[in-house]
């Protein structure tokens, strides 16, 4: 998936909601183009497609979803879910 020079759509968001239907796990690439700051179209993202931010890597969102019946990822015990997007863990800025 990419989010291009539109942003966040309603077309975007459906076909993230779709394909993490089929996948669970995802990755979003935010285009250089796009009228939003990643952390903040990764968070649209999350919100609209009721999903959890795992990671934010330079331009590239990682999205995850379980499917409610017979989900194929399994979540390790002691599993604590991700942090608010404004506070995700950002590989590419220094702490």
């Amino acid at each position: 998936m990419q989010i291009g020079k539109g942003g966040v759509t309603r077309q975007v968001t459906a076909q993230v909601a779709q394909a993490l239907h089929d996948h669970e796990l995802i990755k979003v690439k935010i285009g250089s183009e796009a009228p939003v700051d990643r952390k903040i179209a990764a968070g649209q993202l999350a919100s609209a497609t009721a999903s959890e931010v795992v990671q934010v890597i330079g331009r590239i969102v990682i999205l995850y979803k379980p499917r409610p019946k017979k989900p194929t990822i399994k979540v390790p015990k002691g599993y604590s879910a991700p942090q608010p997007v404004s506070k995700a863990h950002d590989e590419d800025e220094e702490e």
